[in-house]
């Protein structure tokens, strides 16, 4: 029997993240098995009278893939996938990985190569660019122990997120994104954080369902070497594999000059990929009104309402302060009460407090009004 949800879902996907028409050829990538979503994708994308392609991979082999394979090698993998996605005209990644910290097996020169010859070319030079995309998690027991729920209840909260009306949020955004095309300085406060950027004449992107699902945050960027003070995120974050707690940056002239966390030397390795992983490369405030708590998965994690994630690495081109690294990591700082509370700030007047939106026109961005 057919589940309304997945197929809802599809072709959401289909029709409203990627916008898929006749001809066109659609690269389907599951991470983990799931087949539910996918052969509904394939059903919809046939019936758009577009081309699917699939292609299935498994987290544990590709550790083993790439904790074994010299420069070289990864160039050749690297190689084959490149000319595949150069043929596409839209990508749908779907996530669904049993063990979310598989690929911490990577350190080293074995994760600089993975990075920069692999994810590098392959996902931000070609199909970020060039394609059409929406990358999302598919519900499975992994995750919902990573929220603390049950799997079923976790599948209900899913699809609720996954299935909101993103088009009544896009409205909704409309506001904070001219407000930020306005800005100049941004100064947020939190608990141990106390940072002052510039994001003058940087653009103002909203994601409202077309790139990520589950959705809800507008982007900028800070001014390359604008950023002054510090920040502690009090959310964990997964990078490469590894899970990183009490993240602390001081920031000095837009640079990273120190850091700290659970794992102080690792971090440092992390930070140490190449010269912007120790610049910021994006700037975001989350608002999905169905997403409360962390759960370490950066899709859902980054949309938390009464949140803002501050990025380490590699900005887009949608809004690019010049920064180029093969890292981009969104780690995040909730500022609602049950956190520690905290403001944002935009050219010295109060834009939000403990997560609420205080201006009149971003009202509508609060929960109880997108829901």
């Amino acid at each position: 029997m057919r589940d309304n949800r997945i197929v809802e879902l599809a072709k959401n996907l289909i029709h409203y993240s990627v916008e898929l028409k006749e001809g066109e050829r659609l690269l389907i990538e599951t991470v983990g098995f799931e087949l539910p979503l996918t052969k509904e994708l394939i059903k919809e994308a046939y019936n758009t009278g577009a081309k699917p392609f699939v292609t299935s991979k498994n987290n544990e082999l590709m550790r083993l893939i790439f904790s074994g394979a010299s420069k070289e090698h990864v160039q050749e993998l690297a190689k084959y996938e490149i000319a595949r996605m150069k043929d596409m005209d839209a990508y749908i990644g779907i996530r669904c990985s049993l063990n979310s910290n598989e690929m911490s097996g990577l350190t080293g020169e074995k994760l600089h190569n993975y990075s920069m010859e692999y994810q590098k070319p392959l996902h931000s030079e070609i199909r970020v660019p060039f394609t059409k995309w929406v990358v999302l998690r598919y519900p499975n027991e992994s995750m919902a122990q990573s929220a603390n729920m049950s799997t079923e209840a976790f599948e209900d909260f899913y699809f609720k997120v996954c299935n909101l009306d993103y088009s009544k949020m896009s409205k909704a955004m409309d506001p904070l994104t001219d407000l930020m095309y306005k800005t100049d300085k941004v100064k947020i406060v939190a608990r141990d954080t106390d940072l002052t950027f510039s994001i003058k004449g940087l653009p103002a992107i909203k994601c409202d369902g077309k790139l990520n699902i589950p959705d809800g945050e507008v982007f900028s960027a800070p001014a390359i070497d604008s950023m002054n003070g510090h920040i502690t995120y009090n959310t964990p974050s997964v990078h490469d594999g590894y899970r990183y707690e009490n993240i602390h940056f001081k920031v000095k002239d837009g640079k990273i000059v120190e850091a700290s966390s659970n794992n102080n030397e690792r971090i440092n390795e992390a930070l140490d990929t190449d010269t912007g992983s120790r610049f910021f490369g994006e700037f975001s405030i989350g608002c999905n009104p169905y997403i409360s708590e962390p759960m370490l998965d950066t899709l859902f994690d980054e949309k938390i309402y009464g949140s803002i994630h501050l990025t380490p690495g590699n900005a887009y081109d949608e809004c690019d302060n010049g920064n180029r690294s093969a890292t981009h990591w969104d780690i995040v700082l909730i500022q609602r009460p049950e956190y520690g509370g905290g403001e944002i700030w935009f050219d010295d007047k109060l834009i939000s407090r403990d997560g609420v939106f205080i201006p009149d026109e971003l009202k509508g961005l609060n929960p109880e009004n997108l829901r």
